[in-house]
């Protein structure tokens, strides 16, 4: 009974697939593994494709551009730092004659107090009585009401001098705040800036030899051609222009081409685009602000079709790019990082607006 129990309980034992059978089970398992197997890759996503030479380009363009737009909002956020600067520093210097000015008063009013201390403390009436020279004693009455009024006045004024030292320190503290703004813009600016040259850079090393020289070579023809053309430029007489100082602003412009584009840079060795034009200006006098957006407000808004040598020539919808033109549709003009200062086609970039300076 016992025995009959075990071998109820026995897995049948399994006979080995032949002929057909066997084709037919080895069919549905391949089936069932290609099926397992789309399942399986159904959910990971597929390996994007590398960019192509173009399309690194394209990108290698767009980040140069950013960097611009972030380099003039460096530039402004510098220029503002530097006025709450020297905002900090001349409330600092007011607070500081104030001061001195409060410490005279106090010491004034100390030498006051203790004159009359050591001139008694007897009641005037008894000191009346008591002087054996009232005449004189009167005469000196008369004086101390002058000091008392000596007195009045040094208190006044010292009320008033804590008053306005507390608002100074006010003010300083309001404008410290600022600086601090100020300071973090320009961190944030910076970080930008570094962060999309140093991506440029990195898809730029994803090209052949061939593709990079190719690229520098598009972007040179864009941007007014290779250094052999800035050298070229260099000698070149400056273009007639209609007032000397737009002469001398396209003298000092000619005379900073080949020098390389560094953003952030005003001259001498190095510069950007707002940088150069603000520089070229001021040789001759004239007084730009710092940005390609306060730049494009310095003077009277013109046509293209009126454009004169001397004139700032504006690009991007952003005013993010800035010129010096020169005449026969040619502007002086610093490009980008790795290309220098060169003479270019106005042409070249999308047109934004002008400016006639003086």
């Amino acid at each position: 009974m016992a025995a009959h129990r075990r071998s109820a309980h026995r897995k049948p034992k399994q006979r080995p697939l032949t002929g057909s059978a066997a084709r037919t089970a080895a069919t549905l398992a391949l089936a069932g593994a290609a099926t397992a197997g789309s399942v399986t890759g159904a959910g990971a996503a597929p390996a994007e494709p590398a960019p192509t030479a173009t399309q690194v380009r394209a990108k290698v363009d767009r980040l140069y551009h950013d960097a611009e737009v972030a380099t003039e909002k460096y530039n402004g956020a510098k220029e503002k730092a530097a006025t709450a600067t020297r905002a900090v520093d001349a409330l600092a210097d007011e607070a500081a004659r104030r001061t001195a000015r409060l410490n005279t008063a106090r010491h004034a009013l100390g030498s006051l107090a203790t004159a009359q201390y050591r001139s008694g403390t007897l009641d005037p009436a008894v000191q009346l009585a008591l002087s054996s020279d009232p005449d004189a004693y009167l005469q000196r009455a008369s004086y101390l009401d002058r000091v008392g009024d000596r007195q009045n006045g040094l208190l006044r004024g010292i009320r008033q001098q804590v008053s306005q030292i507390t608002g100074v320190k006010a003010r300083a503290d309001q404008e410290t705040e600022r600086l601090a703004a100020r300071r973090a813009e320009l961190r944030e600016h910076r970080t930008a800036i570094r962060t999309k040259l140093a991506d440029a850079r990195k898809l730029l090393d994803t090209l052949t030899a061939d593709e990079r020289a190719a690229y520098e070579r598009a972007a040179d023809a864009r941007h007014g051609g290779g250094p052999s053309h800035a050298d070229r430029s260099a000698g070149r007489a400056p273009v007639a222009a209609p007032n000397s100082r737009a002469a001398q602003a396209i003298a000092f412009a000619h005379g900073a081409i080949g020098k390389p584009y560094v953003w952030g840079a005003t001259g001498p060795n190095a510069f950007d685009c707002s940088g150069l034009t603000q520089a070229a200006w001021k040789a001759a006098g004239v007084s730009l602000p710092r940005t390609t957006y306060t730049q494009i407000n310095a003077g009277a808004r013109i046509p293209r079709s009126r454009l004169a040598p001397g004139d700032l020539v504006f690009f991007y919808s952003g005013i993010s790019h800035v010129g010096l033109y020169i005449g026969g549709g040619q502007m002086i003009h610093a490009p980008r990082p790795g290309a220098p200062v060169r003479i270019a086609p106005v042409d070249e970039m999308p047109f934004a607006g002008a400016t006639r300076v003086a």
